[in-house]
């Protein structure tokens, strides 16, 4: 509920004339009559509180936003956005009200006086600089001092909100400590335990793929394509505007549903047939972006220099052709990760039955145990980040996978850890101290966010919504 407009044209609007032709044809019924009541004259109602059309307006010039940027962005809800951006305003400020949050005019002078932007080098006040500034932005004195003083009440508001989000020191630092801590690991390389993928036998690749033949189907495609270039479209090397208005008319034939053949007769271009193709590992360039695009039967794509024109004659399923060496070599690779995969499963389950053992995890460490040390939770030195943070959620003794930055995949008993030695003016400590407040001042705001949701009813007039919106596609 207290989101802000973003992403739009800061364009001043044209003039206050804009402004006041629609707060008076609003006023006056200007608009067909359709806001000759005070309720057609509100855009939207909080709880009690009316979000009139003159409010709009006014906060629509306080934006900035042009005339023309509106217009380009109606049909990406800009009306919506920015009566949103109103009723956030409008909510902030009945929550000041209601907390009866104030800040003097003393303060908000004192506040401009301190400003940097209007100081010397020995820093006193120039006064001839916040005049320089007013004028540069087109704005008085009054309206400056107003809008600041808006600013610092909300300040105040989310400051008061957010008070006593300072986390106990006790807490922090047990905290730092439990993240900061040194982690002893004993570990060994899975590889050495997975089958080697030349190991696997013809017979074995045949029951594979006959198990999971469904899942194993492969799409293959009969089509012809030509390679449309300007040497074979215009007779020149050299992609001119006469090249690409050929192009578009191909597009435009390709739109009315000529057929390959007769979009291609005038022109003496060598054709190519492909039979029973699919993709595989070993790249031709051509065929396999018309392969990726095979759900157009007809279309002509883009190719770095050349353009190809194509036209998808077949399309047809069939199990993998295990006489083909490719294809081969592709479904032992399958069978590869299948088998890793299942043995990763297979001790996992233990580990989560606690059948899993300091005796099975020495049995199975082919190259002997190897040992690691962990500095805290953020040492993605040796291993992966995301198992790092796992590793430091688990309770002392767990076994578990991990994986360094190379994905190569190791089996972790956590041994014991240490406590890492530091001071309270330690950069890492002072940065997480900051953290955790950031964190606790954020989680109370996202719940206040809620409260403000079950504390103010909006109810939208659609029909004013409906009619601003209107006057904007004059």
């Amino acid at each position: 509920m207290i989101n802000t407009l973003k992403n739009f044209n800061k364009k001043k609007l044209a003039g206050l004339i804009l402004i006041l032709v629609i707060i008076i044809a609003f006023g006056f019924g200007g608009f067909g009559g359709g806001f000759s009541t005070n309720n057609q004259n509100n855009m939207a109602k909080i709880n009690k509180t009316n979000v009139t059309t003159q409010d709009f307006m006014n906060y629509l010039n306080d934006t900035g936003i042009s005339q023309k940027s509106i217009q380009e962005n109606l049909d990406n809800n800009i009306i919506g956005e920015l009566l949103s951006g109103l009723i956030s305003t409008k909510l902030l400020n009945l929550e000041i009200e209601d907390f009866d949050i104030s800040v003097t005019k003393l303060a908000i002078l004192k506040k401009i006086k301190k400003d940097k932007n209007f100081l010397d080098e020995n820093k006193v006040f120039q006064r001839t600089k916040y005049e320089k500034f007013l004028l540069s932005n087109n704005m008085t004195a009054p309206k400056f001092e107003l809008e600041l003083k808006n600013r610092e009440l909300q300040k105040y508001l989310f400051d008061f909100i957010g008070a006593g989000t300072i986390t106990p020191d006790f807490l922090v630092q047990k905290n730092f400590e439990d993240e900061y801590k040194i982690l002893n690991l004993e570990y060994f390389d899975m590889e050495k335990l997975y089958k080697n993928k030349e190991d696997y036998t013809d017979f074995e690749i045949k029951n594979f793929v006959e198990e999971n033949k469904d899942q194993l189907k492969i799409e293959y495609i009969d089509f012809k394509y030509a390679v449309l270039n300007p040497k074979n479209l215009i007779g020149l090397d050299e992609f001119n505007q006469e090249f690409f208005n050929e192009i578009d008319k191909i597009e435009n034939k390709i739109s009315e549903g000529k057929s390959f053949e007769s979009i291609l007769e005038k022109f003496n271009i060598n054709i190519e047939n492909v039979k029973e193709y699919t993709s595989s590992s070993v790249k031709k360039i051509n065929e396999d972006i018309i392969y990726s695009n095979r759900s157009s039967k007809l279309d002509i794509i883009e190719n770095e220099n050349d353009f190809l024109l194509f036209s998808i004659e077949n399309k047809y399923y069939r199990n993998p052709d295990l006489s083909n060496d490719t294809t081969k070599n592709e479904m032992a690779e399958l069978l590869h990760r299948k088998g890793k995969f299942d043995l990763n499963k297979s001790i996992f389950d233990q580990i989560q039955k606690k059948e899993f053992d300091n005796n099975k995890f020495a049995e199975m460490a082919v190259d002997g145990i190897k040992y690691m040390s962990l500095n805290s939770i953020n040492d993605n030195e040796k291993l992966d980040i995301n198992s790092v943070k796992m590793l430091y959620s688990l309770p002392i003794n767990s076994f578990t996978f991990v994986n360094d930055n190379n994905n190569k995949i190791y089996l972790v008993k956590i041994i014991n850890s240490e406590k890492n030695t530091y001071n309270k003016f330690d950069k890492n400590y002072l940065d997480f101290v900051k953290s955790q407040n950031t964190n606790n001042r954020r989680s109370i705001l996202q719940s206040y966010d809620h409260l403000l949701n079950n504390k103010y009813k909006v109810k939208l007039n659609q029909k004013a919504i409906d009619r601003v919106s209107n006057y904007f596609k004059w």
